[in-house]
């Protein structure tokens, strides 16, 4: 029997609401949800892989908006700055939350472009899922392996999405196989591309052995589900296979299900609850990934997504990462996951909460600050819509208005007091690690350093204070962005991840705060290391206002060092005597002057790394001050890099360029004059995949100069991968470049 039905069921009723209760979609996701039936998810990919559009498709067929938006028309939900809308891409990450067939989905779309992951980094500590798109005729490129590594390092659950299935160059197959063999992932297909004389139709549900079709005249609202049956032999038998091949695989990963399989001795008689169930655990506990398929521009297979993260996808309570905030007990934990700033409210705060509630005009205590805040009003968001609420209860994503000092990554509770028995719970009980205990009470968020920098200048003095409290606003709302000062030049330095990174913040910076500004030429943003290990006593003398300051000190630098210490203690017998009486106050005075020293090296003024100082001897004259040993230390380490023979270090970029055959020698011979290291030469149909590691520094302007060489056939991605020491008539050449001489 044919069922022929309509399956956005929770469609109409929230419609209704909305129109007939006159609630706004923020009010709809505002109302209480019980936890069992929360799913806090994210969706990543690289860039152009449809992530924007699958969002669309939810709200839609939900029933949150009644028509959909499409990115290169610009009238997406979720890509509603002007700049995104212009763009055609995500840069912010976005909440939006919507019901499902009585679910409560919290979700949030991520950019893609390398140069906003960022965005991405921010919101993976507060979901308890992902859904990871591959565009079907591409697989996994650059950005997917970068997202699925985040994913990784927060212990994430995952389904994969094969997206843009309706493409004549898609292939399932090669999917899989890219997943397995660059993810090293273990795939367990749950679907089959369904296709008729117009293409992509549908999907075969391998677990139900359904045959699902799409209506095109209703956006796909409507669908028919069919059982597959012996008429059409050849695809109920190629679809049993695949069933089968699944069930065993399953099987060698779940013992439940090995079991029953055992008991009914056939792959066969397993029913579709039993491999739903079996899919289910093996999901959450990360041993393998249900891989759906669809075509989101095309309406096809976006509910069925949706199924799979009820299905799938854990739960608030259940998700491995949350067991970390059951030392709260009720009290509130809260981790803060993004900062914007509104005209007229201000700063919103956007959070998660693991435990307790979090009520309007609550005192809020900062772990990492060490403050207590008086919290403002309390909002349900829906991309940049609010509805104010009175409290948010564990499991779900809210805003909150109020918050001076709190920053992105910051774990909010109760009181100091609700931290620290948290933290006694934590040490107490066996199964967390220190790691883990410290991933929980320091900044949540990893910060990648940036690689390039420029300097930006307001157009008149009179708008100097103005930029100023502008950039203070977008660094906090963005912490991959550095603001700081050239003390030699007095000018602002803005500091980013690439060159669209800055210059959308430059057009931010002209469109919502009105300021007129110019940058600078783009720099790269090198660093500097020593060669070779180096030694030296250092001695100050200083007469001021009639009290003598006296400082001699002998340090040691240590190269190729990667620990997190920069200050290390010589634990020889005769140091370990005179350092046991240096006091904890002229420790930190001496751990600011490393500090210090380690800003700025002698080649570039460029940031110290992979460096670590060792204190062997240090003798004060009673009287001398804090920053005369802070400036003591700064010298000494100065001097020592001098004598050292420091190197520079430049960024060295992972770089994928997709190009047409007939263009791939004029660009592997354009990047071997760029000093790049070809790793991989793939083909992709009739396109060929080009990897390599390249200098950033022979990137500038590379866009230009790939579509002239390519006549616009070819297209690049590029991620962060190193520092490395540069040849010598390299680094001449980049002082040159940099200095003038």
């Amino acid at each position: 029997m044919i069922l022929k039905n309509v399956v956005n069921t929770s469609f109409c009723k929230l419609l209704k609401r909305a129109l007939h209760q006159n609630k706004s979609p923020a009010k709809v996701a505002s109302e209480k949800c019980s936890i069992e039936k929360i799913r806090n998810i994210g969706i990543l990919a690289h860039i152009d892989a449809g992530k924007t559009t699958t969002t669309e498709r939810m709200l839609y067929y939900s029933g949150i908006i009644r028509h959909m938006g499409e990115v290169h028309d610009g009238n997406t939900v979720t890509d509603f700055m002007d700049q995104e809308r212009e763009r055609g891409i995500t840069i912010c990450s976005a909440a939006v939350t919507f019901d499902w067939k009585n679910y409560r989905f919290n979700l949030i779309d991520t950019p893609g472009h390398i140069d906003f992951t960022m965005g991405v980094e921010q919101t993976l500590s507060v979901l308890d899922g992902v859904v990871i798109l591959l565009d079907g005729s591409a697989g996994v490129e650059a950005q997917t392996c970068t997202v699925w590594r985040q994913a990784d390092r927060y212990y994430l659950p995952r389904i994969v999405y094969v997206n843009k299935m309706d493409r004549p160059d898609a292939n399932f197959e090669m999917c899989l196989k890219s997943m397995e063999s660059k993810l090293d992932a273990v795939t367990l297909p749950v679907h089959m591309p369904y296709k008729d004389e117009t293409g992509l139709a549908g999907i075969i549900d391998v677990v139900t052995l359904e045959k699902v079709i799409y209506d095109k005249k209703t956006n796909g609202r409507i669908i028919t589900k069919s059982q597959l049956k012996e008429e059409n032999s050849s695809l109920l038998e190629k679809a049993l296979e695949k069933r089968r091949f699944l069930t065993d695989k399953l099987s060698g990963l779940d013992d439940e299900l090995a079991n029953i399989v055992i008991e009914q001795d056939s792959l066969d008689k397993v029913s579709s609850q039993v491999l739903v169930d079996s899919l289910r655990r093996i999901t959450v506990s990360r041993k393998g990934v249900p891989v759906l398929l669809g075509s989101s521009y095309k309406n096809i297979g976006v509910q069925s997504l949706m199924d799979s993260v009820i299905l799938y996808l854990p739960t608030p309570d259940t998700n491995q990462f949350t067991k970390l905030y059951k030392g709260f007990y009720d009290n509130l934990s809260a981790r803060v996951f993004k900062i914007i700033h509104d005209k007229q409210m201000g700063p919103i705060t956007f959070f998660r909460v693991y435990t307790g509630s979090l009520k309007k005009d609550q005192k809020i205590y900062n772990v990492q600050r060490g403050q207590t805040e008086r919290s403002g009003k309390l909002y349900a968001a829906y991309a940049d819509e609010y509805q104010e609420i009175s409290e948010i209860e564990q499991g779900n994503i809210g805003a909150l208005t109020g918050l001076k000092y709190t920053v992105t990554g910051d774990l909010l509770t109760n009181s100091a007091s609700s931290a620290a028995q948290a933290k006694k719970y934590m040490e107490k009980k066996t199964l967390f690690s220190s790691e883990e205990i410290d991933k929980l009470f320091s900044v949540g968020t990893n910060v990648p350093d940036p690689v390039f920098f420029c300097s930006i200048e307001p157009p008149s003095l009179s708008s100097v204070s103005a930029l100023e409290a502008a950039l203070q606003e977008l660094e906090k709302e963005d912490p991959s962005l550095r603001v700081s000062q050239d003390t030699n030049t007095d000018q602002i330095i803005l500091a980013g991840m690439g060159e669209l990174h800055i210059d959308i913040i430059k057009e931010r910076i002209r469109r919502e705060y009105k300021i007129d500004v110019s940058l600078g030429e783009l720099q790269i943003a090198y660093k500097e290391t020593i060669e070779r290990p180096v030694k030296d006593t250092y001695v100050v003398q200083h007469d001021i206002n009639k009290t003598k300051h006296e400082v001699s000190i002998t340090l040691s630098l240590i190269p190729n060092y990667n620990g997190k210490k920069q200050l290390l203690l010589d634990s020889s017998h005769d140091s370990a005597s005179n350092l046991s009486a240096v006091t904890e106050k002229t420790m930190k005075a001496i751990s600011k002057g490393v500090s210090s020293a380690f800003l700025n090296g002698p080649k570039l003024g460029c940031p110290i790394v992979n460096v670590a100082v060792k204190l062997h001897f240090l003798e004060v004259k009673r009287g001398t001050s804090d920053s005369i040993i802070t400036a003591t230390v700064s010298q000494c380490i100065k001097k020592l890099m001098e004598n050292s023979g420091s190197l520079l270090l430049e960024p060295i970029m992972n770089l994928e360029v997709v190009t047409s055959e007939e263009y791939s020698s004029n660009v592997i011979g354009d990047l071997s004059r760029r000093r790049a290291e070809i790793k991989s030469l793939d083909v992709r149909g009739h396109n060929k995949i080009i990897s390599c590691t390249i200098p950033l520094s022979e990137l500038l302007g590379y866009s230009t100069q790939l579509r002239i060489i390519s006549s616009g056939h070819a297209s690049f991605t590029m991620e962060f991968s190193h520092y490395q020491p540069m040849s010598e008539i390299d680094e001449r050449d980049a002082i040159k470049r940099i200095t003038g001489f």
